[in-house]
């Protein structure tokens, strides 16, 4: 049987979340044209949207036991397909009608890909340097997000190719790096789960639940929150509110993701260096929460880039990484995929509901201010609660094992 390459399954993996989250972000230039072709109001445009992450959210908790339970590489590389045929079928919708449908279809592909993922890489890298691989992984978003932003208004406005013309490109590369990672990515930990007893099964359950575990899943609520909050009104806020060029919005959005980069592989390696990561969770949580004051607060346009900065280079994108780590620290091998299942849905809920929010609270105050600071609100109370986590749960979490990995460690 081939071994799996860590190497290559590392950037395998960076790729899809390069295109998972350019194709999330190609929509966002083109709503104009869309809601023009098929004569849409805000309301039909946002939906297009949570259609998506609803469908999205949806198969994060049925991925991970899925994926335990019949193979990581399986669901991921099937997801992974549909998710670019929904891609190319989005472009070829002929009706508003499909073309949610195609989003929605979207959104279940792309919802086997954080359990599977995040298990499999968890599993293949040493404990030193999980928050670092996680890291490397995770900017391929920041690549993503810059990429549909850019290459969706390059084609469709530059190029005049129309706004479906993006759905096509991306839809091509997407399927190829399913198939590369089908070929490449080996993960038998599904075959040494099912070795284990029943009873066995139902008492590890419970170590996704922990305390420490149910902080988890409300910070990263938190975090995403604020991040989903800033990815779909940020635009739209510096055009209106600060009297921001049309043209140059794209680019300024895209600090924040291009920040991220280095901030994520420095706090990332750092985590994977100090004893515990919980002050630099917290510090990384309070710090986020400034910058979501400091955005709509200031007034000058350089500290409002600063904050921007900031927030890309201290915020949910920096954050991601050290609480993946910390997830694989406090729960048993054999659940990595049903803890990130879990880990993924708590945090993709507050993408539903945070465009949606931010929006009802700037019709009924005449400013999308309120959206941010509500934003770094919920970050403080997500690492107030944070506090309470224990370390007690990382020793005796990981000491529990697989029969037949303790097997393995016998015969070695």
């Amino acid at each position: 049987m081939k071994k799996t390459r860590p190497a290559l399954t590392i950037f395998l993996f960076f790729l899809g979340w390069v295109f998972m989250y350019a194709d999330r972000n190609i929509l966002s230039p083109v709503m104009g044209s869309i809601g023009e072709e098929w004569s849409l109001n805000q309301t039909q445009l946002g939906l297009m949207s949570t259609v998506f992450f609803a469908a999205y959210a949806f198969m994060q908790i049925p991925t991970g036991i899925l994926a335990d339970k019949f193979g990581r590489v399986k669901v991921l590389v099937i997801g992974f397909i549909v998710f670019g045929i929904g891609t190319y079928l989005s472009g070829a919708s002929a009706t508003f009608g499909i073309f949610l449908m195609m989003r929605a279809l979207t959104g279940l592909g792309e919802g086997t890909y954080y359990g599977s993922q995040y298990g499999i890489s968890s599993t293949i890298t040493p404990k030193k340097y999980r928050g670092l691989v996680s890291a490397i992984i995770n900017s391929g978003m920041a690549f993503g997000i810059s990429l549909g932003f850019m290459s969706s208004s390059y084609f469709t406005y530059t190029l005049n190719k129309g706004w479906q013309f993006p759905f096509y490109v991306f839809a091509i590369p997407t399927i190829i790096v399913g198939i590369l990672i089908a070929i490449f990515v080996r993960d038998n930990s599904h075959k040494e789960k099912k070795q284990n007893v029943q009873t066995t099964e139902k008492v590890e359950l419970k170590k996704i639940f922990t305390k420490n575990h149910i902080f988890v899943y409300i910070l990263i609520f938190c975090s995403l929150y604020g991040f989903f909050g800033m990815l779909t009104w940020l635009p739209y806020y510096l055009q209106t509110a600060r009297d921001i060029e049309a043209s140059q919005t794209g680019i300024i959005s895209s600090l924040v993701p291009w920040a991220s980069i280095p901030g994520a592989i420095l706090f990332g390696f750092l985590s994977d260096r100090i004893k515990s990561r919980k002050p630099l969770i917290i510090g990384l949580a309070l710090a986020g929460a400034l910058c979501q004051f400091i955005i709509p607060y200031t007034e000058n346009y350089s500290f409002l880039i600063v904050g921007l900065c900031l927030y890309g280079l201290l915020g949910k994108l920096a954050l991601d990484p050290v609480l993946i780590s910390y997830m694989a620290d406090i729960t048993p091998q054999s659940m990595y995929s049903r803890v990130y299942g879990f880990f993924n849905f708590s945090g993709m809920l507050s993408s539903i509901f945070a465009p949606y929010i931010t929006g009802y609270f700037a019709d009924k105050t005449g400013s999308l201010e309120f959206g941010f600071y509500l934003a770094g609100g919920l970050l403080i109370i997500g690492a107030l609660l944070f506090l309470f986590t224990t370390d007690k749960n990382q020793a005796s979490s990981n000491s529990v094992q697989p029969v037949s990995l303790k097997r393995e460690e016998k015969l070695v």
